[in-house]
């Protein structure tokens, strides 16, 4: 049975775009996934898979990337006036809000990087899933996307789920509060240069 898709507009600085919402909530009790349509999107266009980062989009922190991966996606899609975001409800690696703010005092308390916390108090590095975000962009009529992305977590998930990627590099600012964070996710996997997020 396919999944309900409900659909809608929205304006963003002038510009119309479409949202698309997934109806079924994720089993772990997530909201649904969203897409943020900009244009007429085909094959290979610009995509952003983004997990929800209250503390950068919300609180504007500086200890981590997210707010500015957000706007440097959207600042792209915009230039190539079409292409795909979707934000998945995946807090602090997908284990929620209450872990991330564990692990972030666990941190603070024991000067180690997340990844690290997250083991010590027993919770996996990352348990995101991105069955949506491929679902999503099947819905859209995309079978091949340029993926803004520097983890291969996404791109292999992506693969796994019929979607063919290219990974496209990108730069974005980062503070200086934000490279510790940035070099341990270098460390675990991430294609990360000097000034590059994920």
């Amino acid at each position: 049975m396919t999944e309900q898709m409900f659909e809608h507009t929205l304006w963003r600085k002038g510009n119309k775009f479409a949202v698309k919402v997934l109806g079924a909530e994720d089993p772990s009790g997530h909201s649904p996934a969203t897409a943020a349509v900009y244009g007429n999107p085909q094959n290979d266009c610009l995509v952003r898979v983004h997990s929800r980062c209250v503390y950068g989009e919300v609180f504007e922190s500086d200890d981590c990337d997210c707010r500015e991966q957000l706007r440097t996606a959207l600042q792209m899609i915009d230039a190539e006036g079409a292409g795909v975001v979707i934000y998945l409800d995946q807090e602090g690696r997908g284990e929620g809000l209450r872990n991330k703010a564990r692990g972030y005092a666990y941190s603070q308390e024991h000067h180690t990087d997340t990844f690290t916390s997250y083991r010590a108090l027993g919770l996996p590095d990352d348990s995101r899933s991105y069955e949506a975000a491929a679902e999503l962009l099947r819905r859209l009529g995309l079978t091949s996307v340029r993926l803004l992305t520097n983890n291969p977590a996404k791109v292999h998930a992506l693969q796994e789920n019929g979607i063919e990627v290219k990974r496209e590099t990108w730069t974005v600012p980062v503070s200086e509060f934000a490279r510790a964070y940035l070099e341990a996710k270098r460390q675990y996997g991430h294609m990360i240069a000097t000034g590059q997020a994920d």
